[in-house]
């Protein structure tokens, strides 16, 4: 014999609420249609589903144990409801994040934190990538949004990028580094020390070269390469090695006064550091909200980075005289 969900969801109602009436006005039904349902399960059963004569209505043993399949039927039914209501509301749900690593670890990942402390039941399914493998997962779907920095002949008609902070790059160094207080700093000081490689792919990479070739330094010695974000701020610390970083990664280590940033003013690039997605109807109010969280976050975080920026002494003329009295091949 199969019964009918939507009956047993019913039976569930009177048992709960102890009445038709009641238990009709639960489901949102007439009182009638409710007291057509019970009464024709008992007529098919061939069973009493209530005593006779109990206000409120009591279940018979078969009654009750019927009820409980229709109220576990009437509980995912709700909790159905209210999945549908949190994810249209964006407060639950998953965003899909892909960012270029150092980025990600040093600035994004505790934005990240200070989102879910007050939308905890949003999960953010973090990815890595430099900007070709991250406009590959959003092409295919695989990620909602991208974190990266790119220039402006990257763009593409079919995606969307809203620039947060500017392309920034620094000489970072440990805080106890020679360099750091040195009052001129001669291009034989940047060639002497050793270098930290960004990573494969990174656009870091090029900056370095661009930098190396403005400069006219035909190479730098290499001795570390690949490492992630905390094994390159390891590195720095217990050596003399130099690194180009972005401003706003080594802006993320002022606290902790580990490494510092050489006040020498190098080339920058030309791109800015923003939010990719696709330009279609976006259907994750997750992520929509997320985007939200990232742009207040970005907001404050360029004010002061701004602010930290202008307080230090940036060196120009020693160092371009140096390279312009000194050329090198």
């Amino acid at each position: 014999m199969k019964l009918d969900e939507r009956h047993l969801v019913q039976l569930a109602a009177v048992i709960e609420t102890g009445g038709v009436t009641e238990g009709a006005a639960l489901l949102g039904m007439t009182q009638s249609a409710v007291s057509r349902t019970i009464s024709m399960l008992e007529k098919r059963i061939g069973e009493q589903l209530f005593i006779p004569g109990r206000r409120p209505m009591q279940p018979t043993s078969l009654g009750e144990q019927l009820g409980q399949q229709g109220k576990a039927i009437l509980s995912s039914s709700r909790k159905a409801d209210e999945i549908i209501r949190s994810f249209k509301s964006g407060s639950s749900g998953r965003v899909r994040l892909g960012g270029v690593p150092f980025f990600i670890d040093a600035v994004i990942s505790p934005m990240v934190a200070s989102f879910q402390r007050s939308e905890p039941g949003i999960m953010i399914d973090q990815s890595y990538g430099n900007y070709p493998d991250l406009m590959a997962g959003l092409e295919s779907g695989q990620i909602d949004l991208a974190v990266t920095p790119t220039g402006a002949s990257d763009l593409k008609a079919d995606y969307a990028f809203e620039p947060i902070l500017s392309a920034r790059n620094v000489l970072a160094c440990s805080v106890g580094h020679p360099l750091v207080h040195k009052r001129t700093i001669a291009i034989e000081d940047i060639v002497h020390y050793p270098w930290v490689a960004p990573l494969p792919g990174s656009p870091l990479v090029l900056d370095l070269h661009n930098i190396l070739l403005t400069l006219g330094i035909p190479e730098v010695s290499i001795r570390y390469a690949g490492g992630s974000l905390l094994s390159v701020i390891n590195y720095l610390i217990g050596t003399d090695a130099l690194a180009i970083l972005p401003l706003s990664v080594a802006f993320s280590f002022r606290r902790e006064s580990k490494i510092t940033v050489i006040p020498l003013d190098i080339p920058q690039p030309e791109r800015a550091l923003g939010i990719m997605t696709k330009r279609k109807p976006y259907a994750n109010p997750a992520s929509r909200k997320f985007i939200g969280h990232l742009r207040r976050e970005f907001s404050d975080l360029r004010r002061m980075i701004e602010k930290h920026d202008s307080s230090i002494p940036w060196a120009h003329g020693p160092f371009l005289a140096e390279r312009d009295r000194k050329p090198m091949a």
